[in-house]
């Protein structure tokens, strides 16, 4: 199992999440309101006036098998929208409950 932890502008919520369920990833935890800064480019989200967007997260547990399609298909997001900024990481998932 994997964890994938996906940071984005709100404004792509709809499409993030129909990436999740076209992949049958059906438990996830969103979290709205996420400020921050990408570490590559693009304007900072922090909510304010001088930087009004705000960022969304979600962080899903997946198969393994999974992983490759969620972020093939988040990368085609990103790639069409860039300015909105998103980002995926993923990680081991070591022990359930």
């Amino acid at each position: 199992m994997k964890s994938v932890f996906i940071s984005y502008n709100m404004a792509l919520t709809e499409s993030v999440m129909a990436i999740i369920d076209k992949f049958g990833s059906r438990g996830y935890t969103q979290i709205d309101n996420t400020l921050g800064r990408g570490s590559f480019k693009g304007e900072p989200h922090f909510g304010n006036h001088t930087w009004p967007s705000i960022n969304s997260t979600i962080i899903t547990i997946v198969e393994d098998h999974k992983v490759e399609p969620i972020l093939d298909a988040l990368r085609e997001l990103d790639s069409q929208t860039e300015e909105q900024g998103l980002r995926a990481f993923v990680w081991d998932i070591t022990n359930q409950l």
